[in-house]
């Protein structure tokens, strides 16, 4: 499907793009490639083909949670430049 120069003048309104019309025609041959090559995958038999919602398998890459002990007060605070106890002391943000 070849797009015209008024639909992609047309959707970069509709996106507020403002293309010089080199863009515009350096976008009309990619955008009419892309529907082109959709074209394509429209006459593949897909009636045996179950549906799926990601095209490859997902796996967690997370490790699980574990409680740990916590790092003494005195080694967190060792470089905070002002404290206040066991707290680090900064200015206020808000009024």
């Amino acid at each position: 499907m070849k797009l015209s120069r008024e639909e992609v003048e047309h959707i970069a309104r509709l996106a507020r793009l403002g293309l010089s019309g080199a863009e515009i025609e350096k976008f009309r041959l990619q955008l009419s490639d892309i529907l082109e090559n959709f074209e394509i995958l429209k006459h593949l038999d897909t009636t045996d083909l179950p549906p799926t919602a990601q095209s490859i398998a997902l796996q967690n890459v997370f490790r699980p949670d574990e409680a740990k002990p916590s790092l003494p007060a005195e080694d967190i605070l060792a470089n905070a430049p002002q404290r206040d106890s066991d707290c680090f002391k900064i200015r206020a943000v808000l009024e």
